[in-house]
């Protein structure tokens, strides 16, 4: 009896599902060309004073309460938070807008009352 043995695959190395390549500015490495790009564009507006207190992969605990007991459903971490003329903005790059994604923003959208989600596809955009 032959047995042929087929050799694993190595595992792809730093390859995104949706060829976003990490890219590090500023100290802080970012997960796509987009979402750094866009962070340079937000640096330049703070610098400017146009926004202020920018911050980088701002987490939002998506927790609800049942019988008494608060049950973690998921993490939602946005790419962006500041603050323009006094309200408090936040952001997220996309490339590609996935099921999970649309999923995640109508959850944390309900469970933080008043937060919109400001999805860029475009670094240049001003919102």
């Amino acid at each position: 009896m032959v047995v042929d043995v087929i050799p694993k695959r190595a595992p792809k190395k730093g390859k995104s599902k949706y060829f976003a390549k990490k890219t590090e500015y500023d100290g802080i490495v970012f997960d796509s060309k987009l979402e750094a790009a866009r962070y340079k564009i937000l640096k330049r507006y703070e610098e400017a004073g146009e926004i202020t207190d920018l911050e980088v992969q701002v987490d939002f605990p998506c927790v609800i309460t049942v019988e008494g007991e608060d049950k973690k459903i998921c993490s939602y971490v946005a790419d962006f938070r500041y603050k323009r003329d006094g309200e408090v903005v936040v952001e997220d790059t996309k490339g590609i807008i996935t099921q999970v994604f649309t999923l995640k923003k109508k959850l944390v959208e309900a469970l933080y009352p008043g937060l919109k989600i400001l999805i860029i596809k475009d670094p240049r955009e001003w919102a």
